[in-house]
């Protein structure tokens, strides 16, 4: 489950040239090669996203949900596509998040053939998209952030249901 500090409770959207929120959480279930199956299920662990973004340049994008058709043949191939580019830009992470659980995320990362290379990772409770003002509906918003320690460099929230903002290529013109 996603926590946030209770500041952020109000949705305060991001922009750039802020800094990303203190107290924000995500949960995932890292990759091991003993839970290599997408059959297998892993324990979900805590990822404090404020502290571990504070000294790295990462790339968040959210999607309003995995397995669904637009996250999972428009959205997240082009992040797939360009991970080398992204990375040779000096990208450290790239994270993508959604409302499902720990385990569905860990099931699409496996799906996709990612092991670690991109962090799967939950809002299930979308309290960082709602602290943020970027859902759709009880889901995740569609958007994408660069984060460059600790200070957001990008930050765009899609206008309707395509992906242009938020996906790989705008991403990657930003950075």
């Amino acid at each position: 489950m996603a926590t946030i500090s209770p500041e952020l409770a109000t949705p305060n959207p991001i922009k750039a040239g802020d800094q990303f929120p203190d107290g924000v959480t995500f949960n995932y279930v890292p990759y091991t090669t003993e839970k290599e199956s997408i059959t297998s299920c892993g324990v979900p662990q805590a990822f404090n996203a404020s502290k571990e973004f504070a000294d790295k340049k990462v790339v968040l994008f959210a999607v309003p949900g995995a397995f669904t058709p637009g996250c999972s043949v428009r959205h997240l191939p082009g992040f797939i596509e360009h991970l080398s580019d992204l990375k040779s830009k000096g990208v450290d992470l790239v994270v993508v998040i959604a409302f499902n659980d720990a385990w569905v995320m860990s099931a699409w990362s496996k799906a996709n053939g990612i092991k670690d290379e991109i962090l799967f990772m939950t809002d299930s409770d979308t309290k960082f998209s709602k602290s943020i003002g970027w859902i759709r509906g009880e889901r995740t918003g569609r958007y994408a952030m660069i984060i460059d320690h600790g200070k957001i460099t990008y930050a765009e929230n899609e206008p309707g249901t395509d992906v242009t903002v938020s996906g790989a290529d705008a991403v990657l013109k930003a950075l």
